[in-house]
């Protein structure tokens, strides 16, 4: 029997405003085919195409707070709706069923889902990325990027975790 291909997808942006915002790094682990891969388009490598060519075969697609973040900032800012293409399953909705609140780190917490970047949230992203811009600061850059694959990586642990409780 063929696993199913499902894939788990964060990204990172300038903002909270899809309008007013840029889409910074997105990371995609993709599982249950041949082997497992993850890819990350960062700054200018970031469309639709590219991100729609990196999940194919797909047909689940998990996120974080996705529903209301992750998917309308790929919309408006690179006008593909992931939700038209794959069966999206929003974590955190599962999460709050489970009385589980707070965000993503938050709710690894709870459940002891270990992370290794303890010091870099949401606020600390947008300043790594600004870093890098504005100074071409490469650890600035492989930091955002070590934090944006422990989110994705992380989301895979979650959603085994979830479905372990009752």
């Amino acid at each position: 029997m063929q696993s199913v291909i499902e894939a788990y997808l964060d990204i990172e942006t300038t903002g909270l405003s899809p309008q007013l915002s840029e889409i910074t790094v997105v990371g995609i682990y993709v599982t249950g085919g041949e082997e497992n891969k993850f890819i990350q388009f960062v700054g200018q490598d970031i469309n639709g195409d590219s991100i729609l060519e990196s999940m194919k075969g797909v047909k689940r697609l998990y996120t974080f707070n996705g529903h209301r973040f992750d998917l309308p900032f790929i919309f408006i800012r690179h006008g593909v709706s992931l939700e038209q293409h794959f069966e999206h399953h929003d974590l955190m909705n599962q999460c709050w069923e489970r009385n589980l609140y707070g965000g993503l780190k938050a709710v690894e917490r709870c459940l002891g889902i270990e992370r290794r970047i303890k010091e870099v949230n949401g606020l600390e992203a947008v300043r790594l990325w600004w870093q890098y811009v504005n100074n071409y600061d490469q650890s600035a850059l492989k930091t955002l990027l070590e934090y944006n694959k422990e989110d994705v990586v992380n989301l895979k642990t979650l959603r085994d975790r979830l479905l372990d409780q009752p």
